[in-house]
């Protein structure tokens, strides 16, 4: 949205009135917005924070207006976004009510975002020797990881996880963007433990990728018992490494709710984790010929709710 300028506009006429017969709140220096800086506004402010919970009486600080224009206000915004699939407004009733925003990315955007990763992974330039893929700056890009974990959060909101397990290095930007995109809290298990973060738990693992044996530590205070965990990870090919982490999560009686991967290999078909998504599949890597199979992924797949 464009900010009005030089007194007149679409929303206001010359006599300071607003289109729909209101009076324009601009003012001058310090006084009030005019509504389309006020929606623009409004409208980062909202986005910048998914998951949270805000309450009118900041925006109302903030913007220097009334609760029932912000509420207003609040209300194209939810229609806007919701319209293009750009998100979700939700408003708590009540004396500690507000708003909250979900980030949502919908089918069709979906597919195309799915589509743009799965051609670039492709890319004949991304071949290394020994028949590997280079997808390091993929992974670690705020934009594919940004929207990616709008997707997961999209898809696993419904199970209300509480918070996001990952497993170091890869799967850092993928989990800690979907954790924003819901507002939770990420919980990173190391390959060692670390005096520096108290007693923790450890496990062993047979690898899927070496087939070798690997550990897997988390400190005790990183998860109360109990506690609703979407694990989220960067690569899956017989799935020893996603396997752990659900075993590690038993230490805890941690629950785990959903398990989202960037990609998975199409062999070994029969993975050692049940009920995944993933957004690509790797097929083949073609050293000689320079090519690499990539497909899209299992993410459409229903995610189930939380039972009551």
């Amino acid at each position: 949205m464009r900010p009005e300028a030089g007194g007149h506009g679409g929303a206001t006429n010359g006599s300071g009135t607003s289109a729909s017969g209101s009076p324009d709140q601009s003012g001058g220096g310090g006084g009030r917005w005019r509504r389309g800086r006020r929606l623009a506004a409004l409208t980062r402010l909202l986005t910048s924070r998914p998951g949270e919970l805000i309450s009118l009486s900041q925006f109302s600080g903030v913007l220097d207006a009334a609760k029932s224009t912000i509420s207003e206000d609040l209300t194209t915004i939810k229609e806007g976004l919701e319209e293009r699939g750009l998100g979700r407004v939700e408003t708590v009733a009540g004396a500690a009510g507000g708003v909250v925003f979900h980030p949502t990315v919908s089918a069709a955007s979906g597919d195309e975002i799915v589509e743009e990763l799965c051609a670039r992974l492709q890319s004949p330039d991304r071949i290394l020797p020994g028949g590997f893929l280079y997808m390091t700056d993929l992974v670690f890009s705020p934009y594919w990881a940004g929207r990616l974990g709008e997707i997961i959060a999209g898809l696993y909101a419904p199970a209300e996880p509480q918070f996001v397990v990952t497993v170091e290095t890869k799967g850092i930007p993928l989990a800690l963007f979907s954790a924003q995109a819901m507002n939770l809290p990420l919980v990173v298990a190391r390959r060692d433990a670390r005096a520096t973060e108290g007693p923790a738990v450890s496990i062993t693992f047979v690898s899927g990728t070496t087939g070798r044996i690997q550990a897997m530590s988390l400190p005790r205070r990183s998860l109360p018992a109990g506690a609703r965990v979407l694990v989220v990870d960067d690569f899956m090919k017989a799935g020893g490494t996603a396997r752990g982490v659900v075993e590690l999560m038993r230490e805890f009686e941690a629950q785990v709710v959903g398990l989202a991967v960037l990609m998975e290999t199409a062999q070994p078909e029969k993975k050692m984790v049940e009920d995944y998504i993933s957004f690509t599949v790797l097929h083949e890597v073609d050293e000689a010929a320079r090519r690499a199979v990539v497909t899209p992924g299992s993410w459409k797949k229903a995610v189930p709710t939380r039972s009551r």
